[in-house]
This record gives structure tokens, sequence and C-alpha cells, in this order.
């Protein structure tokens, strides 16, 4: 069954009984409409990744980049088409770690949510750093930890407030994204259709710079987990469905609208970039969009550009935060996490997961003040591989859950394309990148970061898992939740 959201802390007053399978809580959900699941993913996903991520994934692989960017389009086309089937048929706040639960046990289910919790609490500090970084260059009236730390307390009373309000505030946040992308693909077309005064470059920086393949096959597959992780976040429409009215229908539609707008707005952007520009200029590795925006002559263009990168930050700053707090909730209405975490607010909010979520990056601030880039530098490297983790999992839970579904002639509202082959040849294609990836020294470091914590989180989940078994005996004995897990949670573990 998917996850019941309680409205208060397990073993104070007796649990209702759960959801029927699929349901999500109607005392918490139905709070977003179908553009706020569309907008709060694109807004995870449009950040760092595409406005700064893209000049270092062109510094890697040259204009082969585009290999790159096509090889991640096609997994994650495949991949958010099998996490929308198991979204589809079973909505739940914990998503994918829900789904690995029931297809391959506690622990995995267990490790995968963490570790996406994890890697959202260290962005989320990171995205707010660089966002007050900035701002603070282009007006440095406030130093930046102040900056950081403003943006923190604001972005954490907006999660606090309501989901229907945050769902509305990142609707027109990653409009504006939008806005700002589509006006540099017109602008970038433009200049090279020899519309604007400055001369176009045509096809010739393609080739004429070392090669298209300058870098070789280890670049782009180095340049593959860059993009692969400016790709990170587009899960959060799983999460985010379980809190739409109807999530079988919603999660289905903002799937494939999220799959071409991360396919028109990354693969189109780099395009241009490496059409208009030498691959190896400088300024295209640090600030693609600015170096652009300079070619083609338009006045105020780094200030612009700017602001909107900062916003970009932003906007992801405040989806990650929701993603992250659903992610905790589930964790603990499920028996994972303290109970405490558990609790709702009136307006369906979890305050508890939100503040817990967010503490990080309050630690972060006074971090960044300390030892600047330091700290979050080598956090981001540990979590720099976790997307691939995460996309993994998910498609061998999808492979299991949709064989015990056709076993049991159950009928999905969404059903993966050419299964099993296509499931079996994303997970292909993830194993592929990390295979290539351990050829270039900088991402072998982050997989064998990531690998560690990948390790170190299964092998405490396992831990305080057999530690936790027999007190839910008990409490099952007793006839009371007895502290580790309402009914409804139990109900969502593999085999209830």
């Amino acid at each position: 069954m998917s996850e019941t959201l309680l409205t208060q802390e397990r073993g104070t007053t007796p649990a209702a009984a759960p959801a029927p399978h699929g349901t999500p809580d109607p005392a918490s959900a139905q709070h977003l409409k179908p553009r706020h699941l569309v907008m709060m993913a694109l807004g995870s996903a449009i950040g760092t990744g595409l406005f700064v991520g893209t000049g270092s994934a062109i510094a890697l692989a040259g204009p082969a980049v585009l290999i790159s960017f096509l090889v991640a389009c096609v997994v994650l086309v495949l991949v958010m088409r099998a996490m929308g089937e198991m979204a589809a048929a079973d909505p739940a706040r914990g998503a994918f770690s829900v789904y690995a639960e029931k297809a391959l046990g506690r622990t995995a289910g267990q490790t995968l949510g963490w570790l996406w919790w994890a890697q959202l609490v260290v962005v989320i500090a990171a995205e707010a750093t660089a966002a007050a970084q900035i701002l603070s260059e282009l007006w440095p009236v406030l130093p930046q930890w102040s900056l950081a730390l403003a943006f923190m307390v604001v972005f954490t009373a907006l999660n606090l407030v309501s989901v229907r309000a945050l769902g509305e505030s990142e609707f027109w946040f990653a409009l504006l994204k939008v806005g700002a992308v589509v006006a540099f693909l017109l602008v970038g077309a433009a200049l090279l259709l020899g519309l604007l005064p400055s001369p176009s470059p045509g096809l010739a920086n393609l080739t004429a710079h070392g090669g298209f393949m300058p870098t070789g096959v280890t670049g782009v597959a180095a340049a593959l987990l860059v993009v692969v992780f400016a790709f990170g976040g587009t899960e959060l429409v799983t999460v985010a469905a379980a809190e739409t009215r109807d999530p079988q229908r919603n999660v289905a539609r903002a799937i494939r609208t999220i799959v071409v707008r991360v396919l028109v707005f990354y693969v189109g952007s780099v395009a241009l970039m490496v059409l208009i520009l030498p691959w190896n200029t400088e300024s295209l590795s640090s600030s693609p969009f600015v170096a652009v925006l300079s070619v083609a002559g338009l006045p105020g263009a780094q200030a612009v550009m700017a602001v909107v990168i900062a916003l970009a930050l932003l906007s992801a700053l405040n989806a990650n935060l929701y993603g992250a707090s659903r992610m905790l909730h589930s964790l603990s209405d499920r028996g994972c996490a303290p109970r405490r975490f558990v609790r709702l607010s009136g307006s369906g909010v979890p305050v508890p997961a939100v503040v817990a979520s967010v503490l990080f990056g309050f630690v972060a601030v006074v971090l960044n003040y300390l030892w600047p880039e330091a700290v979050l530098g080598f956090l981001l490297n540990t979590i720099g591989s976790t997307v691939l983790v995460v996309w993994a999992l998910s498609l061998v839970s999808q492979i299991v859950l949709r064989r015990r579904a056709d076993r049991e002639g159950r009928e999905l509202p969404l059903r993966m394309w050419g299964f099993p082959y296509l499931s079996w040849l994303a997970l292909a294609l993830v194993g592929g990148i990390l295979v290539l990836g351990w050829f270039d020294p900088v991402v072998r470091t982050q997989l064998v970061l990531t690998g560690g914590l990948v390790a170190l989180i299964a092998v405490l989940c396992a831990v305080l898992g057999r530690r936790a078994r027999p007190a839910e005996q008990a409490g099952a004995a007793a006839g009371s939740p007895a502290g580790t897990g309402s009914p409804a949670a139990a109900a969502d573990r593999p085999g209830a």
C-alpha cells in the first residue's frame, strides 16, 4: 500500500486505517496542481547543472559533449518512464524509495531514501552558497554568508507555509528560468542565422579546434557524469505526484512534458554554445550563457544572466527542500527514521522534516564562512554520482515490480515501453556510464566517495533495521505501534 500520511506522532493515538493501494492520504495530499508538478521538477532540474555545469561538460568533452547529452537524454527518457510506471500505479511521497523497498527489501529502500535525502540537503546548501556568491559579486553590499543565511531563512519559511503556496511560488520561479532559456535559444539561433549585427560562426567550431572529439572517449565519459548530475532532480516529479488530485493521470502528463522540455533546453543550449564559440574558450567553461550573449553583442548580458542564474539556484533550492522533506517524512512513516518526522501541520506540511532537511544548510553557511569552498567542495564530490545509484536501483525496482504485476494480472495506468528490453537497456547504459567514468581520475574519485557513502548508509540501515525489528514485533504483539511504525507504514513494507 502507499504511505498513509499521519497527522500525529505515532503512539499517541490509534492510527487510522491504511489508505487503499496507491491512494495518497486526503488530509495531506491534493494540494498541488498539474502545472505545479511540472514546474517543480523543472525547477529542481534547471539550476547550476544547466547554467554553470554545461560549461564544465564542454571543457571536458569539447563539441562531442553533444554525444554526452544525447546518451544522457536517452537514459533520462527511459528512467523517467520506468519511474512513471511505478508512481502512477502507487503514488507515494517516498516514491522510488518505497518502490525499492517493495522490490528489493527494506535495507535497499531505506538506503535509497537516505541517499537521495543526503544528496538534496548538500545541494540545498550549495545552491544557497552559490546564489549568495553570485549576488554579492554583482552588488557587494552585504557579505556572502549573510545573503546565504537570508536565503535559507526565506525558503525555509516558504516551505513551512503550505504545499499550495510552495507550488505556486515554484511555478513562477521556474517560469522565469524557462523564459530566460527560451530567450537565450532565440538569441543564439538568430546569431547563427546571421540575423544579428555580429557575424555568424556557421558550423566551423564543431571541428576547427582539435576535431569534434578533442579529448577522446574518456572526455565524453567524464562529461556524461556532469550531464547526468545536471539532470538529477527530474525524479522529484514522482515524489510530488502523491500530493496532486489525480496522480495516475498527472504523473504521466508531467513526465512527458518534463522530458521534452529538458531535451529542448539542455541539448538546444549546449548545441548553440559549441556552435557559436570554440569549445576551449575560457569564458565558456565558467559562464557559458554570458559568453554566448556577449558574442551576440547584447549590453548588460552579464548582469542579467547573473540575476537569472541566482534565481535559478534559489528555485532549485526551493524544489529540493520540498523533495528532501517529503522523503524524510516517508522514511519516518515507514519506521526508517525517528518518528517525530512523521508529523504534519494542519495544511499538510511535514514541519519537523522541513526543519531537519534545511538544518544542514544553516550549518553550511557557517562552514562556508570559516572554510570557503573546502567543505562544500568535498561534500559535492561525495554526492556527485548519487543520481546514477538512484536511477540504477529505480530501474531494477521497476523490472521486479512490473514482473510481479504481470504475474498477478494487475492493470497498470502507465506502462514502460518495450518491457523488459528497454528497462534492461537503460540499466546497461547507466552501468556503461559508471564503467567509462572509472577511467577518468576526477570521476573515479567521485565514484569511490559515492560508493563509500552508499555502503555506509546500507550498513547503518541494515544494523539499525535488525535492532528495530524486535521492537516492531513486540509492538505488534501488544497491539500498538510501539513507536516504530504505524499500521499504514507496515502496510507499505514488502510482504505486508
